[in-house]
């Protein structure tokens, strides 16, 4: 790729990492110098003991929905003449990074730093890490694929199929799962997390996009309707970012070294799942414009939910809901590098390929 990666991004997204740094640090300052404010928001649910907070429920809604907005299902028909970067993608989403991160946080948080983490603190960061590694990533998705020539069509199918199988799996998976790391999540509350922040959203942004593109058309509704919601979405998501980290001000101040701690198995699953999804597809002989945004979709997460729903389950200061900040915290840059990568190693990718001949994808 001759362009360099700075030039495709605008300043939102280029400086994503700087600006979720920023929300960081004006969060943790509001939740230490107006800790009542921070805590009358906190208090605000939508029913007495759901630990459903309203104003990260609402912004929360203000980035998934036009997130929605963009998913066309309709395009899932056509996978099925080149199906093989979709099963490498939904074989590693689901098959095994859901059970990959369990794995290397009991590794890591359970016994390799246990020194450091008592062990109801550890099995609560590790349901954390659970329910960020269940979510595989619907937004920024767009971004990686973007960044690495990846094909947008079927970039779009992958997001499609797998917001199709995240309304079914994405529950019980986090409940055994959760259930083998001795962590009690209440069915009710956990299903109820996936209505409000997925099927609802999905639904409306459904029945929104049909209604807008039989009236208005394709073009009017990509040119002048989707781009509307842009600042929407920026602000909704440092705003989020902004109350999340001053909710959670009290353990990013005073748990600084576990912030340390649990970057370390989010990082180990970043690299392992997307070098694994970029394995197989090669072996596959999948193009490099399927191969790479699957590998990116088979490490990246969909952060925005996994927060509300550990805020849900957990508690907004609790480990679990601390662990999937720092998911939020290391993501960027990791999935920056893990672009960087894939585009270095194109030349070596596409040589395999050409080697015998690239097959169907």
């Amino acid at each position: 790729m001759s362009t360099t990666m700075t030039k495709r991004l605008n300043v939102f997204e280029r400086y994503l990492s700087l600006w979720v740094l920023l929300c960081m640090g004006v969060g943790v300052a509001l939740g230490r110098l107006w800790p009542g404010a921070v805590q009358a928001l906190q208090r605000l649910e939508f029913v007495e003991g759901s630990q459903v907070n309203v104003p990260i429920a609402v912004l929360i809604w203000l980035m998934i929905y036009p997130m929605m907005l963009k998913v066309d299902f309709t395009a899932v028909g056509g996978i099925a003449r080149r199906p093989k970067g979709l099963m490498v993608t939904l074989f590693v989403n689901w098959l095994v990074k859901p059970f990959s991160m369990a794995f290397f946080a009991w590794l890591f948080l359970q016994h390799v730093f246990s020194a450091w983490v008592d062990p109801e603190t550890a099995r609560n960061y590790t349901a954390g890490l659970i329910i960020l590694a269940a979510a595989p990533c619907t937004a920024m998705v767009f971004v990686w694929s973007y960044l690495t020539d990846g094909d947008p069509v079927y970039t779009l199918v992958q997001v499609a199929v797998n917001d199709l199988i995240m309304l079914f799996a994405f529950a019980p998976i986090v409940m055994f799962l959760c259930g083998v790391a001795q962590v009690i999540v209440p069915p009710k509350v956990l299903v109820t997390s996936v209505v409000v922040f997925i099927v609802i959203p999905l639904a409306a942004g459904y029945a929104t996009r049909a209604w807008l593109l039989r009236r208005h058309g394709r073009e009017w509704f990509e040119q002048q309707f989707l781009p509307r919601f842009h600042p929407v979405t920026v602000v909704a998501l440092l705003a989020t970012l902004v109350l999340i980290f001053a909710f959670q001000a009290g353990n990013l101040t005073q748990r600084w070294f576990a912030v340390v701690l649990l970057a370390v198995p989010i990082l180990v699953q970043v690299y392992f799942n997307s070098g694994l999804t970029y394995l197989l597809m090669r072996l596959f002989r999948v193009p490099h414009s399927v191969a790479a945004p699957g590998a990116l979709i088979g490490a990246s997460n969909f952060f925005e939910l996994a927060v509300a729903v550990a805020i849900t389950l957990f508690g907004p200061e609790s480990p679990a809901a601390l662990a999937c900040v720092v998911g939020v915290l290391v993501e960027v840059p990791v999935m920056l590098s893990v672009c960087r990568f894939c585009n270095a190693t194109r030349p070596w990718y596409e040589r395999g390929l050409a080697s015998t001949g690239a097959a169907g994808s």
